[in-house]
């Protein structure tokens, strides 16, 4: 078996993905490749992985690295999955774009990687990244499943899905930690024989159904606990807000849910933001943080003879495991909607259980979603197809309906602030972004 990683250099998540597959016995004789564009990171996730390897798998596996477009080919050559974990543009410049220009018209975000100006603006500047992605995988390795982690995951695997035969998954974080998450904030048990089903789009997929070890359905206790803390104390505040309107729990944090919405980032209610708990600028905060404390980690890392690893709850080896060993299991996989949610467009990526065995991956029928969350779902929807559809044809006048559809961006600024906007990021970025005409 053989893994290709693109983008390596994202050392903490190549450690949890690889670092897994090296704890499973049934994966972990493997063949790695290690692909990024900056020699000095993929250099240090290598030494880290190398260690791993040491550790925890016996040296089972070979990892190799390939540095650079040129040798992106090779490192995909007879590959049998690629993970997909690159971001185009980085912190510096493209993320401080995203959010210095949106400040200059009044538009404020909190993370901007999956809708808004600067979840379009990140998609835009990385789907012609991921065609070339497309283009090798074609020739070297047209069989391997691509594994996308990288955001705006719904743009980004709907693209792909519509643009290349490569077969693909997009998998988020959000679901596994959904449910036992609501429990926590509410003071509630949780084990892993508890029920639930999630279905939507990515990070807006809806906790549907949710009963614990006995079969007791949870929502009634779930919501009376809600209302007793209130949405203007406590943790999670949005998203509390947001079930008790629409009926049901749903899978992102609040930061991300606070800008999927028109109605808690408001420049006329600015007393909003502390009501529920926003963290304007979260993502720029982050990344700040991660670079400062990348510093002092990188030795735990990089530099640990001693370094070892534990299995996390990544979707990537669990896939690879169950495929190899045609032992199935159940995850929640972002897909091309073919009839899995009925009430849903056929060509919007959405969110639902995925069986997984040597087959391959199986999506399941969801049926149709409650009326209000198909209509919420619909409002994102809107601004991934459209964003989609200036990545196929090029015409900026589709960048232009994506963020006057967007339910932040519209909501907050007029029609001709909004194509103003649009114009000076797509000055702003610059060559990092394709032609549009």
């Amino acid at each position: 078996m053989k893994v290709t990683f693109m983008g390596a250099g994202s050392t903490v998540f190549s450690k949890n993905v690889l670092g897994d597959i090296m704890c499973t016995p049934e994966i972990q004789r493997c063949d790695i490749a290690l692909y990024d564009i900056d020699k000095a990171r993929l250099e240090e996730s290598f030494l880290m992985l190398q260690n791993i390897n040491k550790n925890v798998n016996e040296n089972r596996a070979v990892i190799k690295t390939y540095l650079g477009v040129e040798n992106r080919r090779e490192a995909l050559a007879g590959a049998d999955y690629v993970v997909n974990a690159i971001q185009v543009g980085g912190y510096d410049p493209c993320t401080i774009t995203d959010f210095e220009i949106p400040k200059k018209y009044g538009l404020r975000q909190t993370i901007a990687d999956t809708l808004g100006i600067g979840g379009i603006m990140r998609a835009l500047r990385t789907f012609p990244v991921l065609d070339g992605f497309m283009r090798d995988m074609e020739a070297v390795c047209p069989n391997a499943l691509f594994i996308n982690y990288t955001n705006p995951m719904a743009m980004l695997t709907g693209y792909i899905q519509r643009t290349s035969p490569v077969k693909s998954i997009g998998l988020c974080h959000s679901v596994q930690g959904c449910a036992g998450g609501i429990l926590k904030t509410l003071g509630m048990d949780y084990n892993d024989r508890y029920q639930w089903k999630i279905a939507g789009i990515n990070h807006q997929a809806w906790l549907l159904e949710i009963h614990d070890d006995k079969g007791n359905d949870l929502y009634p206790e779930i919501r009376r606990r809600s209302l007793e803390m209130g949405t203007d104390k406590g943790g999670d505040r949005v998203r509390r807000e947001l079930m008790h309107r629409i009926g049901y729990y749903i899978t992102e944090s609040s930061e991300h849910n606070a800008e999927y919405c028109p109605w808690f980032i408001r420049s006329k209610y600015p007393e909003l933001i502390e009501r529920f708990d926003i963290p304007l600028d979260e993502y720029p905060r982050r990344c700040i943080h991660q670079i400062k404390d990348w510093e002092t980690r990188r030795d735990s890392l990089v530099h640990n003879a001693e370094l070892t690893h534990t299995r996390s709850h990544e979707y990537a080896s669990m896939i690879m495991e169950a495929m190899v060993t045609n032992k199935p299991i159940k995850i929640g996989g972002n897909v091309l909607n073919t009839g899995l949610i009925d009430n849903l467009p056929a060509d919007a990526c959405v969110e639902v259980p995925c069986l997984i065995d040597a087959s391959g991956i199986q999506p399941t029928h969801v049926g149709r979603l409650p009326v209000q969350c198909a209509a919420m779902n619909m409002t994102n929807i809107n601004v991934q197809l459209l964003t989609i559809e200036a990545g196929i044809t090029h015409k900026k006048e589709h960048i232009y309906q994506a963020a006057l559809l967007d339910p932040h961006t519209g909501g907050e600024l007029s029609i001709d602030d909004v194509y103003s906007l649009v114009d000076d990021l797509i000055e702003a970025h610059g060559d990092w972004l394709p032609k549009f005409e």
